[in-house]
């Protein structure tokens, strides 16, 4: 399993933004400047943790986004959500729809791919970003 850049991207800027102290707002520009992603590649990232319910937007002077929830209930699969949608290891796995496989109809593997996509999901939901964040604040110290 391997994340797309946007993904990777929302761990790394919610990771840069959880390991700060306090509850301030966090710019775009600002964590562009520290996790070094281009401001408008963060700024489409934190619209989408803000579309997920991750990240809360206040405009205006002083605005800027700030975490609809404690860190700490934050996993890596929901940030992954957030951004790449449900969790499924095959395009099959991940809705009771049919697929554009060959194989759809009569494929034997796919009863199964669901157990597997629920076990990385619920691997992924162990992560919390606090932890992430914590580990952060060590490299940094």
């Amino acid at each position: 399993m391997r994340l797309t850049h946007l993904a990777d991207y929302a761990v790394v800027i919610l990771t840069a933004a959880a390991a700060r102290s306090g509850d301030e707002r966090l710019s775009a520009s600002e964590l562009a400047a520290e996790t070094g992603l281009p401001l408008p590649t963060t700024q489409k990232v934190l619209g989408k943790l803000g579309s997920a319910g991750l990240l809360s937007a206040t405009r205006g002077i002083g605005g800027g986004f700030s975490f609809s929830r404690a860190p700490k209930t934050i996993t890596l699969a929901d940030i992954i959500e957030a951004v790449e949608g449900p969790i499924a290891m095959t395009q099959c796995s991940g809705s009771d729809e049919v697929s554009d496989c060959a194989l759809d109809s009569h494929c034997k593997v796919k009863p199964h791919m669901s157990i597997v996509s629920r076990t990385v999901r619920d691997a992924l939901s162990g992560v919390t970003l606090e932890h992430l964040a914590s580990e952060r604040r060590m490299e940094d110290a």
